[in-house]
């Protein structure tokens, strides 16, 4: 969820990319799926105060209420009790479209990043070949996973720039999590193995990588998840792959 508001900031101030508030508001609500309220709070925010085209005071104020049940401090202070709340429906289902249709300049965005992620993308696109993985999907994994960050640890302790689990570290045997080439050969090995078990179906793989193979096998598809369709919506809309609609 870090990944994502890191990632929204940027679309939403213009670091690295062209200011884009609809796609900012995409990834901010994202990390609101992932557990984040201040991803929702970020979508009020921007609703409320942000350029007019994409202003909502109603619909901001549903984002608020929404931030504040999931413990925003700040966010009740912003409610506008005199509009009114909008109601919300599926939380991010009025911003995916950013995530689907738009354009991620991801050449651009890694220039604009510090100097250690950029070295950390120079990792992977040194190793992502030899492993047999498309370098944009290696890319937008360790993006969607850690926004290319070593020292990166998830709620449920994944670790690393590809947000390895201490079972997947075992399996594809790194040793040192924290350690960024490292971290990024065993997320390697580990994407080109689901390649291998999907079919080269990226968006198959990206989801097996969020939610695992085994659940991906279960549904016969991308899991009805709202983390793991958001994250399969975000990797492919940074490696620049069109999500194919189901039939």
């Amino acid at each position: 969820m870090v990944a994502a508001l890191e990632q929204g900031l940027a679309a939403e101030s213009g670091a690295g990319l062209r200011k884009n508030p609809r796609l900012a508001l995409a990834l901010y609500c994202d990390a609101g799926v992932m557990g984040s309220p201040e991803g929702f709070f970020r979508v009020g925010r921007i609703l409320a105060k942000g350029p007019v085209f994409v202003r909502n005071p109603e619909l901001a104020n549903a984002y608020f209420a929404l931030a504040a049940k999931l413990g925003h401090r700040d966010a009740v202070d912003h409610y506008d009790e005199s509009i009114g709340s909008a109601p919300l429906g599926d939380e991010c289902g009025n911003f995916e479209a950013s995530l689907v249709a738009g354009h991620f300049d991801l050449d651009a965005y890694l220039s604009a990043l510090s100097p250690a992620k950029r070295k950390v993308s120079d990792l992977i696109r040194r190793h992502a070949a030899r492993f047999g993985v498309d370098v944009r999907i290696a890319l937008a994994v360790a993006l969607a996973e850690s926004n290319l960050d070593s020292l990166a640890v998830s709620p449920k302790n994944a670790q690393g720039v590809m947000q390895l689990m201490p079972g997947t570290q075992e399996r594809f045997g790194v040793r040192h999590p924290f350690d960024a080439e490292a971290n990024i050969k065993g997320g390697l090995a580990y994407l080109r193995w689901l390649k291998e078990r999907f079919g080269g179906d990226w968006a198959l793989v990206a989801a097996a990588y969020n939610a695992g193979e085994g659940t991906v096998e279960r549904h016969g598809g991308i899991p009805p998840f709202r983390e793991t369709e958001a994250y399969v919506r975000r990797v492919l809309f940074f490696a620049g792959f069109a999500l194919r609609k189901k039939a």
